[in-house]
């Protein structure tokens, strides 16, 4: 039995965008099967009761071990479930985005202070234009929502970026997608990154592009180049790599996603269309995590091993010395190369941010909301 929305809650100011306003009605709150849409029987009460507290033993249970602190989704099967349920093309979309409301109250239940989800693909535009045009009018509609609990999302703290060239979008789309993350930009207790139009072919190519530029620009040297900097112009920017990876469908590939980002994950493909993707599915995935947390640690570990190892040879070899016996607490000279290095990355990386923002800016103030 699904609890009422309380507005002091912050998962319901993030998740519960259908929420109904304050002037609704209490002659129509009663309780409805949400397949039948008839009010729900005694039984179905009870087990629903039954379900909520098991549900609730269960977080417990799973917040005891190592909690994900971010979470992708590749949410695949709509299309296959409005197939198998014999409805229109829109309404499995329309589920879709149920579960993911769905999912974030459980990700934010569990503790999970980042979420990633992979919504639309840029090779998604090749699909039939009226379900492309599908897509982008739901899409719409639940940025409009989120931007109408405004307030709730400031209380609370909550930061959504849309990750991707969203120039490809329509217009009206843009704009309220601009509106949104400039609203949104400075809040950092919970984040929700939803990529669209996205591919992570792209996304490494325009990084590469802006440092090309920046070292164009004199902003940059071509000794400064290295992984860190080309991770942190990616659209995730400071985001943590993804502890876990999740796809549903059954399809076992990334399509795309979050490649370079990704690669530290503990990947699990479920054999379930989104739209089914149930709370147990949820906590089978988190065990998958809980057990191999301890290896992806180590080679997460060993990754900035090797970076810092590779800086401190590149360094040396600027200096002219053998990268042996000697570190940057050491030598002095190491330690201002890193430290001017660091400077030109940090302020490169803020202007870039900063373009960002202005781009979204320039949007609003051009075309207007």
């Amino acid at each position: 039995m699904e609890q009422q929305s309380d507005p002091t809650n912050p998962k319901n100011c993030h998740i519960n965008i259908h929420a109904k306003s304050d002037d609704s009605k209490e002659g129509h709150s009663a309780e409805v099967n949400e397949d039948t849409q008839e009010p729900k029987s005694f039984l179905e009460n009870v087990f629903g009761s039954v379900q909520s507290i098991c549900r609730s033993a269960v977080i417990k249970v799973a917040k005891s071990g190592p909690v994900p602190r971010h979470i992708a989704f590749i949410m695949d099967g709509n299309r296959r479930f409005a197939r198998k349920r014999k409805m229109a093309l829109r309404n499995g979309h329309a589920m879709g985005f149920e579960k993911l409301r769905e999912t974030l109250d459980w990700c934010l239940d569990i503790g999970v202070k980042m979420v990633t989800v992979y919504a639309f693909s840029i090779e998604n535009f090749k699909r039939p234009k009226e379900e492309v045009d599908t897509l982008m009018e739901l899409s719409k509609e639940k940025f409009q929502q989120l931007l109408r609990k405004n307030d709730l999302i400031q209380k609370h703290g909550i930061c959504v970026r849309v990750l991707g060239n969203i120039s490809l979008l329509p217009l009206d789309l843009q704009k309220i997608i601009a509106k949104m993350t400039l609203v949104s930009r400075d809040n950092t207790k919970a984040v929700l990154n939803v990529a669209m139009p996205y591919t992570s072919r792209h996304e490494i190519s325009q990084a590469v592009s802006d440092v090309s530029k920046g070292i164009h620009d004199g902003l940059l040297h071509s000794s400064d180049i290295n992984e860190e900097l080309l991770e942190r112009c990616l659209y995730t920017g400071e985001d943590p790599y993804p502890d876990l990876l999740v796809r549903t469908s059954g399809e076992v590939r990334l399509s795309d996603f979050l490649l370079w980002q990704g690669g530290y994950s503990c990947l699990v493909f479920e054999d379930v269309l989104w739209p089914e993707f149930s709370f147990w599915n949820f906590v089978w995935c988190l065990l998958k995590y809980q057990r191999n947390y301890p290896s992806i640690q180590e080679q997460i570990k060993k990754l900035h091993q090797t970076r810092k190892q590779k800086n401190l040879e590149s360094d040396c070899s600027s200096l002219g010395v053998v990268p042996e016996n000697i570190s940057y607490e050491t030598d002095p000279r190491l330690w201002r190369i890193k430290n001017d290095r660091e400077a030109r990355q940090n302020a490169f990386v803020r202007s870039l941010y900063a373009q960002r923002m202005e781009f979204y800016e320039k949007l609003i103030n051009d075309q207007g909301v």
